[in-house]
């Protein structure tokens, strides 16, 4: 039982040592991979037979699962002791440049009319949904950087806190989007919701 006791600081020591030898840079590089890799799929005709709609598809999963990644900073630093606060600007910042993407393929390559896409917006419960958590990370966004967050100060932390609203509804907006309720998105929300309910958990004193 000792030994066992002792193992897990000595795991989660090497894990963080190793994170701190990982440059930020080597995040934001890793980052873009797929949208270049989606992309070129589209391009390669390798989407199916709707390949606007899975590309949009791909990219909008892929910015909620780096939002929940995101999301997931702070439970595993505070319940495993694993470290990833370095990373978690780049996290946000590549999952915000995901939804522009999402956003851009569907404004340009699905709709393309400006009249059609304000009807959607406002008759689409799911495409309402996806557009506020947009509208609400875009501050976020902007004030990603260091002269903001001297500038604002406690303001910056409270502004950033809208994370949370984000991420319940691209949730939301995912489970929306998809006929019927499939496990997949479903999964999504639940795991937004554990790690949020994992906020609420009172701090051992």
């Amino acid at each position: 039982m000792t030994a066992h006791l002792h193992r897990k600081p000595a795991i989660t020591a090497k894990i963080n040592t190793a994170l701190r030898h990982v440059p930020v840079w080597a995040v934001y590089a890793l980052g873009v991979v797929p949208a270049f890799w989606f992309i070129w799929r589209g391009i390669e005709n390798e989407l199916g037979p709707n390949p606007i709609s899975k590309l949009e598809h791909l990219l909008g999963e892929f910015a909620l699962q780096l939002l929940i990644l995101g999301l997931a900073i702070t439970p595993l630093r505070r319940f495993l002791s694993v470290n990833l606060l370095k990373f978690r600007r780049a996290i946000s910042l590549l999952a915000f440049f995901y939804i522009v993407l999402h956003l851009l393929v569907w404004l340009i390559l699905d709709v393309g009319v400006l009249s059609e896409i304000w009807a959607d917006i406002t008759k689409r419960p799911y495409i309402t949904t996806g557009m506020l958590s947009f509208v609400c990370a875009v501050p976020l966004a902007l004030t990603s950087n260091n002269w903001a967050l001297h500038k604002l100060g406690k303001g910056w932390y409270k502004l950033h806190k809208l994370v949370y609203l984000i991420c319940l509804l691209a949730g939301v907006h995912f489970v929306m989007l998809r006929k019927g309720l499939q496990l997949q998105p479903l999964l999504y929300l639940a795991s937004i919701c554990l790690l949020l309910g994992l906020r609420l958990i009172p701090k051992n004193r």
